[in-house]
């Protein structure tokens, strides 16, 4: 009987997500995604930008907690990066609500913020257990292959980065890529999907999934540039992402939006 219940469930999760039509976009929409993101951001600027500071101070304090200890902080902050699309959920909220013409403010995201769905609260813990896979993943290869301490930004540039004896870099950046397609292919549509409609979580990520393999080139344009804003505000010492991570999350709706149709099937209120 035990063996039989996960295969249940996973049936229950593929009729589910079979609800969803996945609809064509052109490679180049993502640019599109970006614009109406923006839009989205300059009107409600104020719970938008309030929720990109809250995480671009989060993620400074990762790194004021892990500057003397690179080996960690190089893993610990890629991997609030996997954590990210949950942490946007307020953003959707937010765009949700412009798109129905009404006027999101800070209550909108707030109240996405209780803890009142179950489904939500468990995709992220599942991701919290990614990102914190990849954080030991990152430390031990580290620590294990470097040779040397890794402590400082410069021990990581001259003995894994630029280590020509090595290929340390190569492997940690192949693990990385490894662990973060299949979250990003997990997660690239599932979020904004729980929000906005009854569905499990299995269901949401199979839906994610049909997304990226039925249309894999605007996803991965997507991906693209998701990795380039992301680069851009840690180039500005994170201030960047006050701007960029609200930016991205509103997008992101629009990416949902654009890409699953949910004609017919009711919102969550």
């Amino acid at each position: 009987m035990n063996i039989l219940m996960p295969n249940k469930y996973t049936e229950k999760a593929l009729q589910e997500s079979r609800r969803f039509g996945v609809k064509p976009v052109p490679p180049l929409r993502p640019l599109g995604w970006l614009a109406r993101g923006w839009a989205d951001m300059t009107r409600c600027p104020g719970p938008s930008l309030l929720h990109g500071l809250v995480l671009a101070l989060l993620g400074a304090l990762i790194f004021l907690l892990g500057r003397d200890r690179f080996w960690l902080l190089a893993g610990a902050f890629s991997g609030f990066l996997l954590v990210a699309p949950i942490l946007a959920t307020g953003l959707y909220a937010i765009s949700r609500e412009i798109e129905a013409n009404r006027h999101p403010g800070l209550r909108t995201v707030l109240n996405v913020w209780k803890p009142r769905d179950g489904r939500l609260v468990l995709f992220g813990v599942l991701l919290a257990f990614a990102g914190t896979g990849w954080v030991m993943t990152s430390a031990s290869l580290i620590t294990g292959f470097a040779g040397v301490p890794i402590l400082k930004p410069l021990d990581f540039l001259r003995h894994v980065v630029l280590n020509e004896q090595s290929h340390l870099f190569e492997a940690w950046l192949a693990l990385g890529a490894l662990l973060a397609a299949p979250v990003f292919a997990s997660t690239v549509i599932a979020v904004p999907l729980l929000l906005d409609r009854q569905i499990g979580v299995l269901g949401a990520v199979f839906t994610s999934w049909r997304v990226v393999m039925e249309y894999p080139a605007p996803v991965a344009l997507w991906a693209v540039l998701i990795m380039g804003l992301t680069l851009l505000g840690m180039a500005t010492l994170m201030l960047g992402f006050v701007v960029v991570l609200p930016w991205l999350g509103h997008a992101s709706w629009h990416a949902y939006r654009d890409l699953v149709d949910t004609s017919g099937l009711t919102r969550n209120d």
